[in-house]
């Protein structure tokens, strides 16, 4: 059984607005720690890397408090359908984290090839919260820990990678841990994006005002302290016994993922933060933009409204750990534009661009659709699959040095003045990975803003149906689409970007009663 999950969670920064993107002072006044640092090259080759544990620096760990509650129970937002935690063997909790963290400024400007150089600047004492979500018996444990820094463009918390990943990470034994990492999702603040339904979602409240039986003696200093928070709590995650909610779990391993404002966020960590931390072993970035997020200000969240306008930036090519960024069509040409910030892959870094999808999608807002009134369907694209891949992909490369496949990128004509999309003879972009939705359609499946779209439904794309005779003329029988989508199927389980533990659900997607027969 599974059950729904709580609210509405819309994850899109979709307020457009002029901002800069480049060296982003942050901080306070005080006298500069010198936290200069950069990563040798890696030598692994493409195939093969090395799995030998880094010897991470000295730093502050976050300490664990009592497990929260009371007041209204736990408040995390999704939309879509999650496991049942208690049938898969998971318990649930959720605690408050505290410490005083550092926050970072540039020494020059952040340049556009990732290979940032930051200063400790500053200091914040801090009192954020966690969602536990892991294996009740010690013995079920991978010895993964996926650590999602929580995506707030709502205006509150949200999970979205949870949603995406869920069914992967309970069936083979992850611990999941969702990091209220940003000062608006405790304290309140302007929200990117209004969502249907926000009165009842405490958006841009905060969760202190929200529920203060619950959540009133949390504290955030400001998104400036958000990144040495998110190390923090990765810190004391590996730390044994005591208070932390892992203590009896054998913690091999932290990936990081994120999406959104949140993978803004996570390749700013990736280019500045990982190198002077090594706290993380991998990340997946989901969703991201062409800009990096700044570094923030004291007392104030990041302006990611203007972020979206700001200096492409690659991910830095020197690191020790391994990235996949995991895009949507939305992403790549759509308000977020992430194209200029394209790179090659290379031993420590996979892009994934996936045909069909949108950067928000029925799989994640569900039943919640109709209250978004947009003027089309939204897109039911098969990223799910592709995520949870990309997951299992990324523990391997973290664990026994085994690289993920290469993707071919979206096909793109940029010899306007504008790049855009190429398109199959139905209307579905080319390139990119391939999933049974765009290699044996039924729809037409864009990421990109339907017309007359409202601003909430800017990046949730659309799906139009191919009309009934094209069908016809497309595939002679059920049978005959039915055969084209197992096939389909079958290729991109053996290109590894869709899991042979998923092909069950993937065929069920398949609409043979659409074509006439």
């Amino acid at each position: 059984m599974r059950r729904m999950g709580i609210g509405i969670g819309v994850l899109a920064v979709v307020m457009m607005s002029a901002g800069c993107g480049g060296g982003d002072s942050g901080g306070d006044d005080a006298t500069p720690k010198d936290a200069t640092s950069t990563t040798a090259a890696s030598t692994g080759g493409d195939e093969a890397g090395s799995t030998e544990a880094p010897k991470r620096p000295d730093g502050p760990a976050g300490t664990f408090g009592d497990e929260l509650t009371g007041g209204n129970g736990l408040s995390l937002l999704a939309a879509g359908e999650l496991p049942d935690l208690a049938e898969a063997g998971y318990t649930e909790g959720e605690y408050p984290v505290s410490g005083t963290a550092t926050g970072y400024k540039s020494d020059g400007e952040l340049p556009a090839d990732g290979t940032f150089k930051l200063i400790e600047q500053g200091s914040g004492e801090y009192n954020t919260r966690v969602v536990v979500r892991r294996p009740k018996d010690p013995a079920n444990f991978n010895g993964t820990v996926v650590v999602e820094w929580n995506n707030v463009s709502s205006g509150a918390d949200v999970a979205p990678d949870y949603t995406y990943m869920a069914d992967e990470i309970v069936r083979n034994g992850y611990a999941w841990v969702g990091v209220s990492a940003q000062h608006i999702g405790i304290e309140g603040g302007t929200v990117a994006v209004e969502a249907p339904g926000a009165e009842f979602t405490g958006a841009g409240k905060g969760l202190k005002a929200f529920d203060p039986a619950r959540y009133g003696d949390l504290k955030h200093p400001g998104d400036a302290f958000s990144y040495d928070i998110y190390t923090q709590v990765g810190r004391a995650l590996r730390q044994e016994g005591g208070s932390n909610p892992l203590g009896d779990l054998d913690v091999q391993r932290l990936l990081a993922v994120g999406e959104s404002q949140s993978a803004f966020a996570l390749t700013t960590y990736v280019n500045g933060v990982q190198p002077l931390t090594e706290e993380f072993d991998g990340f997946i970035i989901h969703s991201r933009g062409g800009a990096a997020a700044p570094l923030g200000k004291p007392g104030e969240g990041i302006d990611i409204a203007g972020t979206i306008a700001g200096q492409p930036t690659t991910i830095r090519t020197d690191l020790e750990v391994p990235v996949i960024t995991v895009q949507t069509e939305s992403d790549v040409l759509g308000i977020l534009d992430s194209y200029p910030s394209r790179q090659d892959d290379n031993d420590k870094f996979r892009l994934w661009e996936i045909a069909g999808t949108a950067h928000a999608d029925y799989y994640q807002l569900g039943a919640t659709e109709e209250l978004l009134k947009c003027p089309k369907p939204i897109n039911r694209g098969q990223q799910s699959f592709v995520l949870k891949a990309a997951l299992r992909q990324l523990e391997d490369w973290a664990k026994n040095g085994e690289a993920p496949p290469k993707a071919a990128r979206l096909d793109v004509d940029s010899s306007g003045a504008q790049p855009v999309y190429k398109h199959d003879d139905v209307g579905n972009v080319t390139g990119g990975v391939r999933t049974p939705a765009v290699e044996a359609p039924v729809d037409v499946l864009s990421g990109l803003p339907a017309e007359g779209a409202n601003v909430i439904c800017m990046l949730m794309g659309s799906t139009t149906p191919i009309p009934p005779a094209d069908l016809a003329r497309m595939y002679d029988s059920p049978k005959a689409y039915d055969d084209d989508y197992a096939t389909a199927a079958d290729a991109a389980i053996d290109a590894k970007f869709v899991l042979e533990d998923d092909r069950e659900a993937l065929i069920a997607e398949a609409q043979p009663d659409r074509i006439a027969g």
